[in-house]
């Protein structure tokens, strides 16, 4: 049976207490998302609804999907949520980075779906993983999340910048099992070309994590011309190998999934010439951490948020 929630969460409503457990092949590797379909999006005004996301019974988000082998391990429910500080060079979701541009959802609304998946997630070694955007903009709402899920016995993954590493609190670390930490550069130089924000919150927070006992994947975009210089990538290494909970790094190859949000949005895309790496140029990348001994992998989506 699952844990009762905490004190601090409100129980589900009866009718999805008793909803059945959802036991079903979910796809694997990224598709285009189905936004918040099958959320209820909540009607509180706008008064109320500031005053519930401060509480974090109410969220920002942006989309959801059911996937298996792209954010983390077995088949996970990942909720993107909206809003972030950085400003990617290479992002394939510029949609999130306003809050205003997601969905008023309810965290019992995604706790009572995420509890449909319970079978699946038990299965594959699956779960919950917060996403955005940049989770940590809405932290209130990510441990609501987090909380519930765990309460249900669900494993719990962050997929983050850690540049807002400092707005996740103690209480919400002990409800997470693993965090997809991207690093998107080794250099301050390079970092702030990509992001637009300086690096040392991203490694302060994979210290933090790793004081923490908290498993850690490091992910790193390749992308031609940007982020490719060897030194740069040997000082993205170093920076994860000094992660001492550090499981594996993924170095994941840039696309251009995400141009046509750009031009929709009417933002200026600084990418447009640039192709993906090869084959060669990917090898010769994972071989620079493999070189200081991490265990290194890909992502066959391409994933480069």
């Amino acid at each position: 049976m699952p844990a009762t929630l905490p004190d601090r969460l409100a129980a589900p409503a009866a009718a999805d207490a008793t909803t059945l457990d959802q036991g079903f092949a979910a796809p694997s590797g990224r598709r285009s998302g189905a936004g918040t379909a099958a959320l209820a999006v909540s009607e509180a005004q706008r008064s109320e609804r500031l005053a519930r996301m401060r509480a974090g019974e109410l969220g920002s988000v942006h989309s959801w999907e059911l996937v298996t082998a792209v954010d983390g391990p077995g088949t996970r429910m990942t909720v993107f949520l909206a809003g972030c500080p950085l400003r990617c060079l290479y992002c394939h979701n510029p949609d999130t980075w306003q809050m205003r541009a997601g969905e008023p959802i309810e965290a019992q609304e995604i706790l009572a779906r995420l509890r449909r998946y319970r079978k699946v997630f038990a299965a594959t070694g699956g779960g919950l993983t917060l996403s955005g955007g940049e989770v940590l903009m809405q932290p209130a709402f990510a441990a609501r999340l987090l909380a519930g899920a765990k309460a249900m016995g669900v494993h719990t993954c962050l997929d983050t910048s850690g540049y807002l590493g400092a707005a996740c609190t103690d209480e919400m670390l002990d409800d997470v099992d693993l965090v997809l930490l991207d690093i998107k550069a080794g250099d301050e130089q390079t970092h702030r070309r990509v992001t637009g924000r300086p690096l040392a919150p991203t490694l302060a927070f994979g210290q933090r994590l790793a004081a923490a006992g908290i498993r850690v994947w490091v992910r790193f975009v390749l992308v031609p011309g940007v982020t490719d210089d060897p030194d740069n990538i040997r000082k993205v290494a170093e920076h994860a190998a000094a992660i001492g909970t550090l499981e594996r790094v993924e170095v994941l190859p840039f696309h251009q999934m995400g141009r046509d949000k750009w031009d929709a949005l009417g933002l200026d895309y600084a990418l447009t010439d640039v192709a993906p790496p090869t084959d060669e140029q990917w090898s010769a990348a994972c071989e620079q951490f493999r070189r200081l001994g991490l265990p290194v992998g890909g992502n066959p989506a391409g994933v480069s948020r």
